[in-house]
């Protein structure tokens, strides 16, 4: 693995403080007259939500002026959510 510079950094966790989708491929092979055949091929599109500690390490860090007005309005929206669910669960 390739060392990353500080904005490949940031930009990981700027990635994981919003949440973001990742597709996750699996082949399945087998032996098939003596060479090697794909029999199956599953792709998975999973949903990763957004990680407090990652959108907490950007606010302290300072550079929420780095976020683009999309990524603030997503964070925006799901911290509002996430307030209201906790209100609601105190009822």
């Amino acid at each position: 693995m390739a060392i990353k510079t500080n904005d490949e950094i940031m930009d990981a966790v700027i990635k994981r403080a919003c949440g973001y989708e990742a597709k996750e491929t699996v082949e399945e092979y087998a032996v098939v007259d003596g060479a090697l055949e794909l029999v199956k091929r599953k792709i998975t599109v999973k949903d990763v939500p957004p990680d407090m500690t990652a959108a907490k390490m950007i606010f302290d860090s300072g550079s929420v002026s780095d976020l683009s007005d999309e990524q603030l309005e997503a964070e925006k929206s799901r911290l509002l959510n996430e307030l209201k669910n906790s209100r609601q669960g105190e009822e």
